[in-house]
């Protein structure tokens, strides 16, 4: 009985089967026999067998009549097998000189292993380096020694990441183990993916696997065979995508038959990443006037959910390779391929399937390269109108118009949509001086146009006919850039082309001042009004100015003294006005920097050269119109966007080869609000389960971009989590969202949202900003739903209420709510969502729509409760536990049932959230409930000194009025008000801050 008996199936091999059987003959450990099935070949492949069978007797030759594939190969050959373990070799790869020694080593050193994992190298055939190195160090990456069902997980995902590889030839099995798992496998034919099923059932019977990858085992030529490099037509295609399909199948089959939790999540994690391999080749090997017929085969081969989300993950993946190199596919290629997935998803019936999570990433990077192939073709435009940007903005779909990043030498981050004004001859460094002129002097130098013109990211000019109104300061007010706003204001290509042709200047228009500056205003007293800028220094520039050009003297004047001008740095001129301005403009703003000291400036007032730049542009105007230079003018209004920000949909986390289980989590905020929401979502990572990842999303409206980059940069400690903002104004902003309660803001509605703003994800949870969380919330997270919308806990603040003698709130949940058991009502500043269940409930629009009703209390709340009502998991109180605010717990709660009264008091004894709700919030009362438990974290976050200085000043306004009636000889405030315990501790009398604080309230109200 040998050691080992090594399996080969082969068909049609001749060209490398040779190569193969030498491997094994030449090794120098010889206790083993060789199995050789030839599974019907029609090449010189038999001829060779023969041969080497008659030369050594340990090899053993299985000839087939009829080709039954590779996995019934394998079967046949583990019959003939009569070794203690068993090895199986491809018959075009080879094993190493001295592999079976150091085997049979590793074996005799742990009798109990019964898979052996050992290393391979990859020798490459036609494809890049890159790949060989890629394949290789994943197939050969350390794994510690497995046992029972973890080998399972390892290989497939089940309760983590693929950490292993399925691949059968590198290994050695114990005859026992191979043997019984064969026994269990069906005798049917399985091409492709063979080995995943074999591997996944083998798996699941191991009891001990050993991985030592320093024993470097077979030469693995890549790009040989089915993985070889050659293309696909569609038909090939479709074979192989059935191949995958039947093993996908059998390894389900094999799973259910288990009824194990770990089997059935292993199967989800095979099918997966076959799938995930398949659709690889689809993309990397399918010819490309192939692609699109091959998705239409496929489809009535494989699931319609998985062709639609395999082809949206190519699509993403290919696109980002785009983005990131400029190699991948162009923006109609990938339209192309997105719309096919379309067709045969509505083809399908995808209705109330889960989207895949590459769904939004997929539209928002078509769109992107649609934006980077535009900037391609900005140099053979004849009108050039540049739009300076500093931040992600939104564009408008156009030619003429052409972002352009300013500022870009000084940022790692370059916007592929936008042109960068640190090309060429440039003065990027000093945009923080210059602003948008970094984007003109970058023109100037380096751009060839017949008409060049200048916007800001937020501020077009209106060419339309229509005569809008206009705000005190000369600008119509729009919201956002998008095709209904290009229309509006007739910013297409065609109409821009037409009207700026006719030209030779287009400025916005002459505005007066004394609108809103008053009747004795000037330019020059506009200037000095600016709390930032020092007039001396516009002075100073037109002293440069008439020293340079006297002839300019007069119209240097008459502007300053005058009360008109034309605002914003938005001009288009023709090229030689142009080029004849900036000459003229840049020397004077050069010689003014070089004389100027701004070291001590504020960071608006280093922009002088940017506002003194407005100015000379209306002199340099005004000169020409008075010396007579025939110039063409044209006014057009400004509209200023309030919503340019880009539009970005949430995305799911991506993980990469990090298969932990993603938990998303959405919060609700607005920019005033972002030192708490930091808190809590500090607070929540903090304590949460590293074998998780977090998919954190803020809903707001008007986070400011640098709050978001703060954000992130420190919540970005957590290597487990990820955090993205989505900006919800274009969905709230149609309805009339009402509150009757004045501490409850249009941000509770948020939650309404997210059942489409994250359709990738089938459960979510939602928490309120002024939560402190102490405990892991993958344990909340894992509550099992079932066919209920949601889980919360209960309100044992409302059912206080409920309880009272006068009976309002219990008649307004009966007969206004329709409540059939008002003691259910949740509260719903903790939520795990169902949003499959929602989505299926009610649309978006028609929750929102509901959230307009002003006959309800908590509108948010009590139309959850209204439509949830009967589909509600009730949590433990731990995970909701309400402070006491203003003594509320013995003032209302108390009066709700005693099993609920009981049960949220004995959660007060192990919070895992503490939900600061009301209007006693720790950042306003010092000394409130659970107080010193929010500064414990708040202090570590970078808006700590924000925070503190919000809970100062609602400090220092009762003490303001405490020192009033003390300096009015009142005795308003008794020695055992509260509000001196509050203010004592914090300003003892006689203390140096007490005095400050007492100089403040004086100063207030204009005493000495």
């Amino acid at each position: 009985m040998p050691r080992f008996s090594i399996c080969i199936s082969v068909f049609n091999g001749e060209r490398y089967l040779r190569a193969c059987i030498d491997s094994v003959l030449n090794q120098s450990f010889s206790d083993y026999e060789l199995i050789i099935v030839d599974d019907a070949s029609s090449d010189g492949s038999a001829a060779i067998l023969e041969k080497y069978a008659e030369n050594d007797k340990r090899i053993t030759v299985v000839r087939k009549s009829q080709n039954e594939g590779l996995h019934l190969g394998h079967r046949t050959a583990i019959e003939k097998c009569s070794g203690d373990y068993i090895l199986f070799l491809d018959a075009d790869d080879e094993f190493e000189e001295g592999l079976l020694g150091k085997v049979d080593g590793a074996l005799r050193e742990d009798q109990q292993i019964d898979m052996l994992h050992f290393g391979i190298r990859v020798v490459g055939e036609g494809v890049s380096d890159e790949s060989c190195s890629s394949f290789e160090s994943f197939v050969n990456q350390p794994v510690e020694t497995l046992e029972g069902v973890d080998i399972l997980s390892s290989v497939f995902g089940g309760r983590g990441s693929y950490r292993q590889d399925w691949r059968m030839p590198q290994r050695a099995f114990s005859a026992r183990l191979l043997k019984d798992a064969f026994s269990k496998m069906p005798v049917q034919r399985l091409d492709c993916a063979e080995d995943a099923f074999e591997m996944f059932v083998i798996s699941s019977l191991a009891s001990k696997e050993v991985t030592r990858n320093d024993i470097i085992g077979i030469r693995y030529h890549l790009g040989r065979g089915l993985n070889g490099a050659s293309p696909w037509t569609a038909d090939k295609f479709a074979s192989v995508a059935e191949s995958f399909w039947a093993c996908s199948s059998q390894i389900q089959q094999y799973a259910d038959s288990f009824r194990s939790r770990d089997s059935l999540a292993a199967a989800k994690g095979a099918k997966r990443k076959l799938m995930q391999l398949l659709f690889n080749d689809w993309r990397a090997r399918v010819l490309d006037d192939e692609k699109m017929a091959s998705i239409e085969k496929v489809s009535s081969v494989l699931d319609t959910s998985v062709v639609f989300s395999e082809v949206m993950r190519c699509v993403r993946d290919a696109s980002y390779e785009t983005l990131t190199t400029g190699t991948g596919p162009d923006a109609g290629v990938l339209q192309g391929w997105r719309d096919v997935a379309y067709r045969i998803a509505d083809r399908g019936g995808m209705v109330g399937v889960d989207f895949p999570s590459y769904l939004s990433a997929a539209d928002d990077h078509i769109r992107s390269v649609r934006k980077m192939e535009r900037v391609s073709g900005f140099e053979d435009e004849p009108i050039r109108i540049f739009v300076s940007a500093h931040k992600p903005v939104e564009v408008f779909d156009s030619q003429v118009f052409q972002p352009v990043q300013v500022g870009a030498s000084r940022t790692n981050e370059r916007f592929t949509w936008a042109l960068h004004d640190d090309e060429g001859d440039n003065i990027s460094d000093l945009n923080p001086m210059y602003c948008e002129l970094t984007t003109q002097y970058w023109a100037w130098k380096n751009v060839d146009a017949d008409y060049i013109g200048f916007c800001h990211y937020r501020r077009y000019f209106d060419f339309s006919d229509v005569s809008r109104e206009e705000n005190a300061y000369g600008e119509v007010m729009g919201d956002y850039i998008n095709v209904v706003s290009q229309r509006e204001y007739m910013l297409e290509d065609v109409r821009v082309r037409e009207i700026v042709r006719n030209y030779d200047v287009i400025t916005t228009p002459v505005e007066d001042i004394r609108s809103y500056m008053g009747e004795n205003s000037t330019i020059r007293s506009q200037y000095d009004a600016a709390p930032k800028l020092f007039v001396e220094d516009l002075d100073r520039v037109i002293d440069i100015l008439v020293a340079r050009h006297p002839e300019y003297e007069q119209d240097a004047k008459a502007f300053l003294a005058g009360h008109t001008g034309r605002f914003c740095n938005m001009f288009i001129m023709k090229k030689e006005i142009f080029h004849d301005y900036c000459a003229w403009l840049f020397p004077l703003l050069e010689e003014f920097v070089a004389s100027a000291d701004m070291s001590l400036y504020s960071k608006e007032g280093l922009r002088t050269p940017g506002h003194l730049a407005e100015r000379l542009l209306n002199i340099y105007l005004l000169h020409h119109e008075r010396i007579g230079a025939g110039w063409s003018m044209k006014q057009l209004q400004c509209v200023h966007f309030t919503k340019p920000d880009r539009y970005y949909l949430p995305m799911a986390l991506s993980c990469g080869n990090d298969n932990r289980p993603v938990i998303p989590v959405v919060f609700a905020s607005d920019n005033n609000y972002v030192p708490m929401v930091t808190t809590t979502i500090y607070s929540m990572l903090k304590n949460a389960s590293d074998a998780y990842r977090y998919d954190i999303v803020v809903l707001h409206e008007g986070i400011e971009w640098e709050n978001q980059e703060k954000m992130k940069t420190f919540l970005g400690q957590f290597e487990n989590a990820g955090l993205q903002f989505c900006d919800v104004s274009r969905f709230v902003d149609q309805y009339e969202l009402t509150t009757n309660n004045p501490h409850i803001s249009n941000e509770t509605y948020y939650r309404f949202l997210i059942q489409e703003l994250l359709p990738y994800y089938s459960k979510v949870l939602y928490l309120d900003s002024d939560l402190i969380v102490k405990g892991d919330v993958s344990e909340l997270f894992s509550v099992d739903l079932g066919d209920n919308l949601l889980a919360a806990v209960r309100d044992v603040d409302y059912c206080g209420n409920l309880n009272m003698k006068d009976g309002i709130r219990m008649r307004y949940t009966k007969e206004v709510l329709g409540m059939h058991q008002p003691y259910d009502y949740f509260q719903a500043g903790v939520l795990v969502l169902n949003t499959k269940a929602m989505r299926k409930l009610h649309p978006m629009e028609k929750w929102l729509e509901f959230a307009s009703d002003d006959r309800y209390i908590y509108n948010d709340q009590d139309i959850l409760n209204v439509h949830c009502q009967g589909r509600v998991k009730y949590l433990d109180y731990d995970w909701n536990v309400m402070t006491d605010c203003y003594g509320r717990i013995g003032r209302i709660f108390s009066f709700a049932p005693a099993a609920i009264f009981d049960a949220f008091n004995d959660s007060r004894n192990h919070e895992k959230i503490v939900h600061y709700a009301g209007a006693q919030k720790p950042w306003k009362v010092m000394g409130s409930d659970r107080f010193d438990l929010y500064w414990e974290y708040a202090k570590e976050t970078p808006f700590y000194v924000q925070l503190s200085s919000m809970l100062h000043a609602e400090v220092v306004k009762p003490m303001i009025a405490e020192q009033a009636a003390i300096d009015d000889h009142e005795s308003a405030v008794s020695e055992d008000s509260p509000l001196r315990k509050v203010v004592d501790p914090i300003a003892p009398f006689g203390s140096r801050r007490r005095e400050v604080l007492k100089s403040i309230g004086r100063a207030v109200r204009g005493l000495k």
